[in-house]
């Protein structure tokens, strides 16, 4: 009769497990089935996560098992008693599980038993998420992790049992930052083409100047870290264009050749005493701290066959323009020849990039970092201009101004390049000693 009883108790049997009266919630959408076939499940452990216009609710299991196979998936819906899955269950499972009710009534011996039971819960719970298993959580705090995008099965819950609470969500995210803030290099995704070029005509492979290949890194990253924000104008230069050519030698009166990067070169030192934020960098952007550099060294932006460089005309703020544009064509030089040092090519105030002797008017010139602005100039041009009700033929100098949006605002911006128009206006030419 014994034996008879305990074979019966150990066939096993399927159950069904069906969605319970959930009170208003009828063909509701399946969000999260947080079981597969073949895992076990005990009493209360959430089966699948519902969700209504109003909120969502997870569906637990109604007794110990073993999952034989879900019926329903995400996306689907579901009202009350609709199957959810079958659950493989034996009497011997039963009679343990009523045993284990009893044994977690009785006292624990002592305090040794107590850390042990202890131990064993935090592995469980660990080995839980090695196994990928389902996370147990609050519908709301279910709905805060999907909407930050986080896989809650991947968090350690610190609460009783492993419960993932709204902190262990904030920790788990945290602590992901935290590892990718640690990289000091960004990786760029390489796109691989499916063909080559060779496959479509004749090609020849070239190595890129060593110049272009240092400069690169430096261009990728000003771009992908600088906000760039760009400010086109036109500059009248017509007075100042009339004074640089009618200059002539005190001793030989010969004409003076001064480039006008020399004057834009001056007009420029002028706005940035004036906008002293265009003179700084951002050296400690999470503490909020900028450099404020009281010198005044401008970059200009040589074109040489190696590749893009940008020398350092240092203390332009005490040199005459027909220094600074003798000094402009000794460092263009160097740097074609190649014989400028390495020290030149840093500690700038700002940046001018200019196109004039080659052709084209407004761009987007990139910053150089960590400098904070750059002056893209295009080539000058004669046009109609209406001044005082009737149209004259007046010399527009294109500007394109690109700035750190995170330091300078668009009005900082507009008012700088006023300024620096006046300055290359008819008022200024005249003050500057030559």
């Amino acid at each position: 009769m014994a034996a008879n009883q305990y074979q019966q108790n150990c066939k096993m049997s399927d159950k069904e497990i069906n969605v319970p009266n959930i009170g208003e919630f009828k063909d509701v959408e399946v969000i999260e089935v947080l079981v597969s076939n073949g895992q076990s499940v005990s009493k209360n452990d959430p089966l699948i996560t519902i969700e209504s216009d109003k909120s969502s609710v997870e569906i637990p299991a109604s007794f110990d098992g073993k999952v034989k196979s879900v019926k329903i998936k995400v996306g689907d819906r579901v009202s009350e008693g609709d199957l959810i899955l079958t659950v493989e269950q034996s009497g011997e499972e039963k009679k343990s599980i009523e045993q284990k009710t009893i044994k977690e009534a009785e006292p624990v011996a002592n305090q040794d038993q107590v850390e042990e039971i202890v131990k064993i819960k935090q592995t469980q719970n660990l080995i839980k998420k090695d196994n990928s298993e389902a996370s147990s959580a609050s519908p709301k705090v279910r709905k805060f992790a999907r909407e930050l995008g986080v896989n809650i099965n991947e968090i350690v819950g610190s609460e009783r049992q492993g419960r993932v609470v709204e902190d262990d969500v904030k920790n788990f995210i945290s602590s992901k930052i935290n590892k990718t803030s640690d990289k000091t290099e960004v990786q760029s995704k390489k796109i691989v083409s499916e063909f080559s070029h060779s496959d479509f005509g004749e090609v020849e492979v070239k190595d890129m100047p060593r110049v272009k290949r240092l400069a690169s890194t430096y261009l990728v990253n000003s771009w992908t870290t600088i906000p760039h924000v760009t400010n086109h104008d036109e500059a009248d230069i017509t007075e100042m264009e009339d004074f640089r050519t009618s200059l002539t030698d005190m001793y030989t009166g010969e004409r003076k050749k001064i480039t006008p990067l020399a004057f834009i070169v001056k007009a420029l030192v002028a706005s940035l005493k004036k906008f002293p934020s265009f003179n700084s960098s951002i050296d400690d952007i999470e503490n909020g701290k900028i450099t404020m550099k009281k010198y005044f060294h401008v970059g200009i932006a040589v074109d040489t066959p190696h590749g893009l460089m940008v020398p350092k005309i240092r203390n332009t703020d005490n040199k005459s323009i027909s220094y600074i544009s003798n000094e402009l064509k000794t460092v263009s030089d160097q740097c074609r020849n190649l014989k400028i040092d390495k020290k030149e090519f840093f500690g700038g105030s700002m940046t001018i990039t200019s196109l004039g002797g080659i052709g084209g008017s407004f761009f987007t010139p990139i910053i150089n970092y960590p400098e904070v602005a750059i002056l893209g100039v295009g080539k000058a041009q004669k046009k109609q201009i209406f001044i005082n009700g009737k149209f004259e033929t007046r010399t527009m100098l294109p500007l394109s101004l690109s700035y750190d949006h995170r330091i300078i605002d668009g009005a900082e911006a507009a008012r700088f390049n006023n300024d620096l128009k006046e300055n290359l206006g008819k008022n200024f030419a005249y003050k500057l000693a030559v």
